[in-house]
């Protein structure tokens, strides 16, 4: 009998180490097969660890994974992963720790708990190699400028990412600043533009029409250069004249016809020349009335500049919206006033 228990414990021993290996065997099987679905799977999407939620996704990023490439991936738009890290307030990413990507617009017109965003709109005029006075610009300062804003994080927009913040229908980086240049001076395109391109950014030229191609302005192929290079090109009128003054001896239907012919023909013209739309207005002298700001609006420009000093709100008027400009006899303190980025509520 003890013979026999002992056979029964020797076979029942045997079977259970068997049915061990065997179970064993099935694991690391099922183990490798989970290991290369899971390779498969990041070989195809690199942040394979991820959640998606109502308006948000989770992502765990792997260690080449930076703010901008996420954006690149989820927003389709690499300058957009400012938005992930203040959303997930950190100033870098760290492999496999999770992050929150919003897929829903956030931060429209920058309001937050006790703030609204501002969005500072330079405008300059004229720029020199070797002197500087109210309305030029020494090109040595105007690099000083650049890289103060390069140094300090600034994104320098156009003006279609300015009037989208402002009709709430995309948030802007913190810290946005919108450079004009106003007239078409030849200066820009030989002083202005290799310093804005060598720190990588742009401007919106606001041009005069009978004014190019002249003495001291540019040609339009300097002009379309520029434009093929990410330059925006507007129209400040035609000829430059006051789009306000009514001459007591002249007749109203001549100045209805002045104006159109000023905001019109030099749309029209910058159109022509360029293949692109002509959409914003800078008023000569930064003069306006309420006939001229019906005329623009009538003929699809979708906002227009004046000259009045101030960063700008989400819910300043589209066709009032003021400018600072940058005067030749300003200093680098006096330049960095001008870049208010911020604004408290006052709920007293």
């Amino acid at each position: 009998m003890r013979r026999y228990c002992e056979k029964k414990r020797t076979s029942l021993f045997w079977i259970l180490l068997i049915l061990c290996a065997a179970l064993q065997s099935c694991t690391l099987i099922d183990k490798k097969a989970d290991e290369k679905i899971l390779h498969t799977f990041a070989e195809k999407d690199p942040l394979f660890s991820k959640l998606k939620m109502d308006g948000f996704i989770m992502v765990r990023p792997g260690v080449t994974d930076t703010f901008n490439s996420l954006a690149a991936r989820f927003f389709g738009d690499k300058n957009k992963g400012w938005l992930i890290a203040k959303f997930n307030r950190q100033d870098r990413v760290i492999a496999g720790k999770p992050l929150i990507v919003p897929l829903e617009p956030i931060y429209l017109g920058g309001l937050e708990n006790d703030s609204y965003q501002t969005v500072p709109v330079l405008v300059y005029h004229q720029f020199s190699n070797d002197h500087s006075d109210k309305m030029t610009i020494k090109a040595e300062d105007f690099f000083e400028q650049m890289l103060y804003l390069k140094e300090n994080d600034f994104s320098v927009i156009d003006l279609d990412q300015l009037i989208d913040f402002m009709e709430f229908r995309a948030p802007l980086p913190e810290k946005s600043v919108v450079i004009t240049i106003d007239d078409g001076w030849l200066s820009a395109y030989e002083i202005a533009y290799p310093i804005l391109k060598s720190f990588g950014y742009s401007a919106t030229l606001f041009v005069y029409t009978d004014f190019i191609g002249g003495e001291k302005a540019m040609k339009w192929s300097q002009i379309k250069e520029m434009a093929q290079n990410g330059f925006n090109v507007q129209s400040h009128t035609k000829s430059h004249q006051s789009l306000t003054i009514i001459h007591e001896s002249a007749p109203f239907e001549e100045y209805f016809r002045f104006l159109v012919r000023e905001l019109e023909v030099s749309k029209n013209t910058i159109e022509d020349y360029l293949n692109t739309d002509c959409r914003y207005l800078a008023y000569p002298f930064g003069e306006t009335n309420e006939l001229v700001i019906s005329l623009a609006k009538k003929m699809g420009y979708r906002a227009a500049f004046t000259v009045n000093r101030g960063s700008v709100p989400f819910f300043e008027n589209r066709y009032t919206i003021g400018r600072s400009v940058i005067y030749g006899d300003s200093d680098l303190d006096q330049f960095i006033n001008n870049l208010s980025c911020q604004k408290a509520i006052n709920f007293k």
